[in-house]
């Protein structure tokens, strides 16, 4: 399905959002469907994009909205009810849903060569539901710094953990010329091996918990001078705080790290930062093993990217999108809910004609249809 606007497109071709979504089996019986999956799965997006975080704010926006909306669907029966939104959601295949987020975000968006993908876990807190004792759905999201864009994701396991779910999700993604940044769950040899034979990079954070390895990385970085490893400093200030961070890496690798078999791996990293906070002053050191070669400025780069997934994607669904308040649960709405929002998170993040935040972003695509209509038609 493609969404047209004559006035808005000028006779411009576009591709719609919903052609790389077609794929997605209506989990109904035929027989007495009312809405078309496909249009279900339009509004909802356009509802969250415009600040809707409920079934109950979509039905209400598909209503205020009912004539905006005709000029590209069709609403053979009018605005589908909020329970007829949960059950479809809590219906739909999340893995269907993930793979076409992901065709849509290779199709539609400009690769780059090189980009840091992070991959990290959240929690979304409210979807544990007491009764039924399902516990609270923890997702693994893959972000790329470059194009400021969610990649992919993909739901933990409920009797598992990140690290079964992040070769899942890396299976989904073209890895090739790619540097992966993991923290230290992922750490894994098994994982490392998987990043390489895909074609890419890895840059694996360490830490205490990690027992003989941490001991070796830290030993190697007290017994090695200073003169013999790449060097990198930056320095910010900004809102009262002042912070610095030294970044080193070498190739010289302790005897039993390079026994054991961390398939590509060539160097070893420490970032040491000290942040000040008005009279707060502060240190912190963080190892890592990579398989790229030292070169202490493309690990600052590596690093930093993998904090943006923090900054820019799970804090940003937190605060602008109340990821972390949404009481949907049933069946597997939450899971396809949270794509939802990583859509509409990706369609606001590429928008640059406005200086606003995501909050305010939303707020002006709900007031403000010609916005609304940019921010759909981006591709």
């Amino acid at each position: 399905m493609e969404i047209h606007d004559q006035e808005a497109l000028s006779g411009r071709p576009t591709v719609g959002i919903m052609e790389h979504f077609s794929a997605i089996e209506d989990p109904r019986r035929e027989h007495g469907t009312r809405h078309l999956l496909e249009e279900i799965l339009v509004l909802t997006i356009c509802a969250v994009i415009c600040g809707a975080d409920s079934f109950v704010a979509v039905e209400a926006f598909g209503h205020a909205k009912h004539a905006w909306l005709r000029r590209f669907l069709t609403l053979p029966n009018g605005i589908p009810s909020h329970d007829t939104l949960g059950t479809v959601f809590a219906r739909l295949k999340p893995r269907e849903f993930e793979q076409c987020f992901l065709n849509w975000v290779t199709a539609v968006f400009e690769r780059t060569a090189g980009k840091v993908i992070a991959l990290d876990g959240k929690t979304l807190r409210r979807s544990y539901d007491r009764k039924s004792k399902k516990a609270a759905l923890q997702m693994v999201s893959a972000w790329t710094t470059s194009n400021r864009l969610v990649l992919g994701q993909i739901a933990v396991d409920e009797h598992s953990n990140e690290i079964t779910a992040i070769p899942q999700l890396l299976e989904l993604l073209d890895l090739n010329g790619c540097i992966v940044t993991i923290d230290a769950l992922g750490c894994q040899q098994e994982i490392a091996a998987q990043i390489v034979d895909q074609g890419g990079d890895y840059v694996l954070a360490v830490k205490a918990n990690q027992g003989s390895l941490f001991t070796e990385v830290h030993q190697c970085f007290a017994d090695i001078e200073a003169e013999g490893m790449q060097f990198y400093e930056t320095e910010e200030q900004g809102h009262g705080r002042e912070e610095t961070r030294w970044y080193w890496m070498t190739e010289t690798l302790p005897w039993p790290l390079r026994r054991v078999q961390w398939k590509g791996l060539r160097s070893m990293g420490v970032v040491e930062a000290s942040r000040t906070v008005g009279e707060k002053y502060t240190v912190e050191r963080r190892y890592y093993i990579s398989s790229l070669p030292a070169d202490a400025e493309r690990l600052a780069e590596a690093v930093r990217g993998h904090w943006g997934i923090e900054n820019q994607v799970h804090w940003v669904l937190d605060v602008a999108f109340r990821e972390d308040d949404s009481r949907i649960r049933t069946g597997h709405a939450a899971e396809n809910m949270a794509v939802v929002r990583r859509i509409a998170l990706n369609m606001l993040k590429q928008d640059t004609s406005v200086k606003l935040g995501i909050a305010n972003k939303r707020l002006k695509a709900g007031w403000d249809e010609h916005y609304l209509l940019k921010i759909l038609l981006h591709e």
